[in-house]
């Protein structure tokens, strides 16, 4: 090796020692990749048939300081609609609210939008599940800091257990329905404002475990299905998720009759177009389509007699 050579090596030296340190550091480094945002799930269920009204209950006391309303809907299942009974839940994280799920008419179905946790609370099809849902964002509480506050005009908790509250009063600048549904014929009208398309582009949680034993325990409760409660759920709340006949249970006050009311959850339906009708009864259709009862033959005349006599005795021929 010349000596110029030697000149050239010693002086590259502290250039081929930096490159060599910077591929170390970059091997021994945890590379850290962007957290998955959650995306709800769309049109994972397709109904022909609108769900029922919401029902009419009462919202029961929130047993623990943190936690956030979750409104009861209808969900669909191999027996058809139930319902899931609205109850408290912990938020997953600090400062997360929760975006109810709801129902959509489009091209000629009932799609099911799931839910989901967020910073903000996104767009629900503007339906008016109370308690706060008031169609267009929530209001029944806010986070300050580390800490929920409850609002009082809307929310009922016990002042003697929970003492982060304030009272604000609201008012609604829609008319209030129990129409469960978004779109179609007698549906709610409404589209996401600016800030409910924002709160979607943003990172969102999965339902948590509690609330999916909410609705697991709900699939398993015959008496919460639409065909034996009528509409009217025993269970329309739930203090804690899962405490089905625990103390707290609220159950439903009534609800809108499908069968004088615009919104008939079985509107679309040819059954129910052909049964709920005003003056409809099953047993008068029952007496109409009915064959008559066959009344018995008067007693013939002498010369009718005389001709069947004569009818019967003729030779028959083929």
């Amino acid at each position: 090796m010349s000596h110029l050579s030697r000149i050239r090596l010693t002086s590259q030296r502290p250039l081929l020692l930096a490159i060599a340190a910077t591929l170390l550091a970059a091997c021994a480094t945890r590379v850290r990749l962007a957290p998955a945002i959650y995306a709800p799930p769309v049109a994972v269920v397709q109904v022909r048939i609108a769900p029922p009204p919401l029902p009419v209950y009462v919202q029961p006391p929130c047993p623990v300081a943190g936690w956030i309303w979750t409104p009861g809907y209808w969900r669909w299942g191999p027996a058809g609609y139930f319902w899931v009974p609205g109850t408290w839940v912990a938020p997953p994280r600090v400062g997360l609210l929760w975006t109810p799920g709801y129902w959509g008419f489009v091209g000629g179905v009932y799609l099911w939008h799931a839910g989901y946790w967020g910073p903000h609370v996104g767009f629900y099809g503007g339906v008016h599940y109370g308690f706060g849902y008031d169609g267009d964002g929530y209001f029944g509480g806010r986070w300050v800091g580390r800490e929920f506050v409850y609002n009082r005009a809307v929310t009922r908790v016990n002042v003697t257990i929970i003492h982060n509250t304030y009272n604000e009063t609201v008012i609604n600048h829609v008319n209030v329905s129990r129409v469960s549904y978004n779109g179609g014929p007698g549906g709610v009208y409404a589209v996401p404002t600016v800030q409910e398309r924002r709160a979607q582009q943003e990172r969102h949680f999965p339902p948590t475990s509690m609330q999916r034993r909410q609705v697991y325990r709900a699939q398993r409760e015959p008496a919460l299905l639409a065909r034996e409660n009528r509409g009217r759920p025993p269970i329309a709340a739930t203090m804690r998720p899962g405490a089905f006949h625990a103390r707290g249970v609220i159950r439903a006050r009534g609800a809108v009759r499908a069968q004088y009311s615009r919104h008939a959850p079985w509107r679309n339906d040819q059954r129910w177009r052909r049964t709920a009708r005003p003056g409809y009864s099953p047993r008068r259709k029952y007496m109409q389509t009915r064959p008559r009862p066959r009344r018995d033959r008067r007693p013939l005349r002498r010369s009718q007699k005389r001709k069947e006599q004569r009818r019967r005795k003729r030779p028959f021929s083929a």
